[in-house]
This record gives structure tokens, sequence and C-alpha cells, in this order.
């Protein structure tokens, strides 16, 4: 339990409870699940410039990641097909993949087809399912794919001046501006609650929060005295109690709990508010394909990790279709912009590709 691993080295509350987030950010699990404290962990192994447990903003925002690895992959000759839906994996007789097929009936061939979709997409919307072990495709479909999250993009007038640390008269950054800021979290009793509530079907009435100021390390993105607020939110369940839908009075009656809160720690939040972007669980799976809108794929529980991620046996990338690769969250290690299940892909598919 994160409970105890952080009782051995803190005192504070507030403190514990902050890093308390980092044990169940995606998940729906509260700081009192058995297992969480993995997905703590998980948030801090890495390292960033030489820095252990280091995270960082990326300039110009994520896409710009996206873009200089395109960019990368480009000087070694790769083609790029954007806005091109992929129908299907393209089989041979022999039941290799053989490439795969575009919505537009293009084909385009290859030895090899590397997806970083998610496991279920990849396997039970893109594969024939005939060509699959039934216990595989069982597996596949039983993962749990829960997700707490919405995501609420937030263009605002002016920086957030904080009741614990107001701002300067010129209004610019202040350094707590610049990194992760967690409301919501003085004690993880509160994250327990917040939890319980989604667990019954109800968005928390408190909810978990963590607001980025991005445009304060990266000015870039807004224009000059404005400022875009990435809110990163839990808990909402994907269903609703009652069957009821995510229509938009749902999405905005949760949106208002979310900035009442902020306005509590931040008085003058709401009225700096120019535009909001509020993605909900099912949101964040139609537009991005993550299944049930879960950033990882996929639970990060120790039920679906190292060899069992995502089935047993299939931990290794490779996948029950020779030539098809997986290198997405849904593979081993798991989700986080780390680049590490992709690297690991490459490197098998490139070891049967010399076979080949």
């Amino acid at each position: 339990l994160p409970g105890q691993i952080l009782d051995q080295w803190f005192e504070s509350e507030p403190l514990k409870a902050t890093l308390a987030t980092d044990a169940v950010i995606g998940a729906m699990a509260s700081p009192h699940t058995p297992g969480s404290g993995y997905v703590l962990l998980h948030h801090v192994m890495g390292e960033l410039e030489g820095r252990r447990g280091a995270w960082g903003y990326v300039a110009g925002g994520m896409g710009a990641l996206s873009q200089a690895i395109a960019r990368a992959a480009a000087t070694q000759g790769v083609h790029i097909f954007a806005e091109k839906a992929v129908c299907h994996v393209l089989l041979g007789r022999d039941g290799r993949a053989q490439g795969v097929v575009l919505q537009d009936g293009t084909e385009v061939r290859s030895k090899l087809v590397l997806s970083n979709a998610s496991p279920q997409i990849t396997f039970l919307e893109l594969t024939p399912q005939e060509q699959l072990p039934k216990d595989f495709v069982q597996r596949i479909r039983q993962v749990d794919t829960r997700s707490p999250v919405t995501k609420i993009n937030v263009a605002v007038d002016q920086l957030p001046s904080f009741l614990a640390a107001p701002n300067g008269r010129d209004g610019r950054p202040l350094p707590h501006h610049q990194c992760s800021i967690h409301l919501n979290c003085e004690g993880t009793h509160l994250l327990h609650q917040a939890f319980t509530e989604a667990a019954h079907g109800h968005p928390s009435s408190r909810p978990m929060i963590e607001l980025c100021i991005p445009s304060a390390l990266d000015p870039g993105l807004a224009p000059r005295g404005c400022h875009v607020v990435s809110l990163f939110t839990q808990y909402t369940p994907a269903v609703l109690a009652g069957g009821q839908p995510w229509d938009e009075q749902a999405r905005n009656a949760y949106a208002d709990t979310v900035f009442d809160c902020i306005e509590a720690y931040a008085p003058g939040f709401k009225a700096s508010v120019i535009g909001r972007d509020i993605l909900t669980p099912p949101d964040l799976e139609r537009i991005f394909g993550l299944p049930g809108g879960n950033i990882f794929h996929g639970g990060m529980s120790l039920d679906q990790l190292y060899f069992a991620r995502p089935a047993p046996s299939y931990s290794g990338y490779r996948s029950p279709i020779p030539s098809l690769y997986l290198c997405g969250s849904g593979a081993h290690p798991g989700g986080g912009v780390m680049g590490a299940a992709g690297r690991n892909a490459a490197r098998v598919a490139l070891e049967d590709f010399r076979r080949l």
C-alpha cells in the first residue's frame, strides 16, 4: 500500500497525500487499494537529464515530442501518413502479418507490423479473430481498462493567484506556477472519499486535481498576459450511475465542481476563464482510442504488469500473429511518456527481421 510506504518516510499528511496521487494517477483505485504502491514507484523510477524521478514539460506542448520523433524518423527515410486510419492488419496465407489495409482501401505491404494502438484495438478490431487463440482473445477482453480521468484544458486571461502564495504586482510566474500544483490533497482520506464516490457511479464532489500551467515556462503557448492551464482530474466514472449519459450538462456540471474547488484556493480563477475543453473518459476513448479512456491502455495493477502485460506468454512484444508486434502502453512496462515499450519492441522486431 502506498500509505504504508509514505508513512515510513514522511510525517506531513498533505505531503503524503500529494505524493500518493502518483499511486492512483490514471487508475480507478484509492491510496488504500492493494498494489497501487507499485504505480507510485513507476512514476519515480525514471530520470530526466540525469535527475532521478524528475518530470518535465515539452517545449511547444506534448505534440512537439511527436513531431521530434517524426523528424528523426524522416531523416532515416521513414514515410509518415497522417490522418490515414488503418482498417485491418493484412495477413498472408501462412498467417503472418504482411502489412495493413487503410480505410480508403489502400494496401501498405511490409514484412513487419508494429502497433502502438491499445491491445484491444490491435487484437479485437484490427486483427481477424479466427487467427487468434481463443484464450488470448478472452484475456484481452478481460483487461481492466476502467479510467477515472477527466482532462480539462483551460484558457485564462491572467495567471492564477493562490491564497497560499499570492502573485506579485508584475503578474509574472512564480516558482510554484512552474510546477505541478495539487489541490484537494490535504489528506489521503480525501482521495479515498473521491474514489468511493466514483466507484458508485458519481463524479467526485471534491475531485483530486493536478493543475499545470505550461505557459508559465513556455510563453509561446499563449498570448502575452494570458495562460493555458491543464487540469488532470479524477475521479469520474466512465459510466454514470443509472446509465446516465456524459452529455453536455453532465460535463459542464463536473467542470463547474472542479472550477469551484480551484476558486477556493485561487479566488478570481473562474472570472479569468475565457475557454475550456472538457474530456471525460468516453471522450478520451472516442478521440484518442484509449480503451475506457484509460491513459495507460489498461490498468497498471500487479495482475496486468510484467509477464502478464498484455497477456501471459505475450509480454515480449511478439503476438500470436507472426510479424505483428505490440509497442504501445499496453505492452511491458506500461504507461508513461518514456518510450521504453517502443524501444524494446523495435529491438525484438529487428532481431526477427534479421532472421527473415
